[in-house]
Parts: structure tokens; sequence; C-alpha cells
């Protein structure tokens, strides 16, 4: 399903960590058009008040785990905030939590951030040069949660971030999520978002030099009233990098609504890239709708390569005539059909437990448990 929507205000962006230099929206911005204002509980217009500190668990091995003050220099050494709840968040924030991998290190981190009301929170992950970890940052809870998040990359460094939107069901969550890359840095940048209400996150993309690679990836599971929303963007400003963006969404249920925006920007400067994002959306009832705005930028031809693919749509009827010609109900069918649809995401982030989880959730949410589901499966192999 899809909808006419306003005219929109292409004003250029603003980069600040002054709220006041940030307009407050009024839904006819670019960045703001498909959002619910009035749903952001006054994170937008500053008449929430933050004062909820969101509690954090992290279970770590490798890395290093601090507690710094706002003025800290390493708290916003590589995001200035584009987006007024982003800039809200780091005024507000009363600390900022690092996870620090140290140079030639290895290691592996979870993280838990619990909701407890309206609250803002920072937290920076840092791969030191030639270093190799994973960092899974799971939000758990009810809240109204302003945040921004520093991901630095260092040179030769490889690393795994994957962020589980798991809140209960009544919660709003707005994010930035910052990602800078070093030299012949590697990162796999994941999203996953099942619960809330209403979603907001803007994963960002930058390099300082050259061999950078960058993987985004992305699942939602969108029930009946939720905004699940993700906006991409992907900065080349450097020669010589990659990036690559696959994002895929189900949604089921009535006003059901998911927003997949993906800005990719290749600077003059930044020859001999490779770019590509792909946008998947897998529509299960009537009344839900989803909304998908590839968007490539090119300011020189001297590249790889470039490219952007999206799609809407309904089951795959050859999908489920192969399954139902091999006696499986057609309402079990779809659950396989949407488990297969997210296999290659979850196949890709790497880490095999948030993929059983992730499908469970899927499974049930499809009316389905997770024996009848294995069963069915093997079926239909």
């Amino acid at each position: 399903m899809s909808a006419t929507v306003p005219a929109v205000d292409l004003a250029p962006r603003v980069f600040s960590r002054d709220v006041a230099d940030h307009l407050v929206p009024t839904g006819r911005e670019e960045e703001w058009r498909f959002t619910p204002l009035k749903r952001l509980r006054g994170l937008t217009d500053g008449s929430a008040v933050l004062e909820s500190t969101p509690a954090i668990d992290v279970v770590a091995e490798g890395f290093t785990v601090d507690t710094v003050a706002m003025d800290d220099p390493r708290v916003g050494a590589s995001l200035t905030p584009s987006d007024i709840i982003a800039a809200r968040a780091m005024s507000v924030a009363p600390a900022a939590t690092v996870l620090a991998l140290s140079a030639e290190g290895s290691g592996r981190a979870d993280v838990t951030i619990y909701g407890r009301g309206a609250g803002a929170s920072h937290l920076i992950i840092e791969f030191g040069p030639f270093s190799a970890g994973t960092v899974v940052v799971r939000h758990r809870g009810h809240a109204t949660l302003a945040q921004a998040v520093e991901i630095r990359v260092a040179d030769s460094a490889s690393g795994t971030v994957v962020f589980w939107q798991d809140w209960d069901r009544d919660t709003v969550h707005a994010a930035t999520h910052h990602a800078q890359l070093g030299r012949d840095a590697r990162l796999m940048m994941g999203h996953i978002t099942l619960g809330g209400d209403l979603v907001r996150i803007l994963p960002q993309v930058s390099y300082t030099a050259t061999g950078g690679d960058a993987e985004l990836l992305g699942l939602t599971f969108a029930d009946a009233g939720q905004h699940l929303e993700s906006r991409v963007f992907v900065d080349h400003d450097t020669p010589q990098c990659r990036s690559s963006v696959l994002y895929k969404s189900a949604l089921q249920g009535d006003e059901a609504h998911t927003v997949w925006v993906g800005d990719v920007l290749v600077r003059a400067e930044a020859t001999g890239i490779d770019t590509y994002e792909v946008n998947r959306n897998l529509i299960l009832t009537d009344g839900a709708r989803a909304d998908s705005v590839p968007n490539l930028e090119l300011e020189t031809g001297e590249i790889v390569g470039a490219g952007h693919a999206s799609a809407t749509g309904r089951f795959d009827d050859e999908q489920l005539f192969y399954l139902q010609a091999r006696g499986i109900p057609a309402d079990l069918a779809r659950v396989l059909v949407v488990r297969g649809f997210f296999t290659d995401v979850l196949g890709r982030l790497g880490v095999p437990e948030i993929g059983d989880e992730v499908m469970s959730t899927v499974d049930s949410r499809l009316g389905i448990d997770r024996v009848a589901a294995g069963m069915l499966e093997e079926e239909a192999e």
C-alpha cells in the first residue's frame, strides 16, 4: 500500500551538537515526512522530560567498559548530530558508556539497555587497530528514549555490532547510530526491530581513509499499529571504499507501517568506491503500509559501481503453491515463507543465537509455536 505525501522541505542538513541550531520539525521536512510526530511524546519539541536514566548491563570479554562524563573528549569525537533528537540526547544524557577493544585484541560484549521511563543514553563502541570483535546491544523494557551511539573502527580492525530493539509494545525509541571507519577497516552493523510502538533509527556511516568496508543489515517485523522506521545515510567522501545495505521488513495488521529511506552520497573526491543498497518488504495482510525510498547521489562517475533496488509485495505464489502441494496448509505455508524471507539477513549477521530467538518471535506472531515450525521446515526440505 502506498499513499500520497505532502510537499517536503529539502533544506540542507544541519550538523550541530547544540539543540538550538536544529529547527523543531513540522512534518514537511524530508527527514520527517513519514514520521508521526505526535507519537514521539515530545522528543522533538522538548516537551518530554528526559530525567530517567536507562539501566545498562554489560557482559564483556576482551572489551574494557567505562562510564565517562559528557565533556570527555571521546564523546562526540565522531558524531555531530544531524537530528534534533540526537542533539537533545547528547545534551541531556548524564554520562556515556564506553566499550573499547584494544589494538590487536579480540572479544565479545553483550549490552542490555533497560528502559525505565523517559530518558536519554549515549553509547560509544571502539575497535582498536587490527582488532576483531562483536558487540550485541539489546533494548528491553518500556521507555521514551532519545539515543546517540558512536562506533569507531580503527585501521585494519573488524567489528560486528548488532542492535536489537526488543522493546515492550508501548515504547518510543528515536536514535542516531553513527559509524566511522578507518583505513582497511570493516564493519557489519545490523538492526533488528520487533518491539516498540514507534521506533525511528538513523544508521550512518562515514570513512576517514581508503579501504573501508561497511555492511548494513536490517530486519523489521511490524504488527498492527506499529511504526518502525529506518533512515540509512552512507557518506562516501573517501576514495576506494565500499558499502552494502540490505534491509528487509514484514508487515501484518491494520496500520502496521515500516519506513526505509536509504541515502547514499558519493562525493566528487570518492573515486573508486563501490556501493549497493537493497530494500525488500513483504506485506502479509491488508491495512499494512511499507514506504521505501532509495536515494543515490553521485558527484563523480569514476567509481567501481553504484546501484539500488527496492521492492514491496505480497507472497510469492509459486512458493505458496510448492508448499501447499506438499500438503502444508496455507497459514503454515505463510510462516515458512516469512522465515525464508528473513533467513539471509539473519545468516549474514553471524550471531546464531540471535537468529534462533528472532525466528521464534516471528513464529509466535504468525500464530505457530517453535516446535511446529521446525517440523514443517524439515518436511518442506
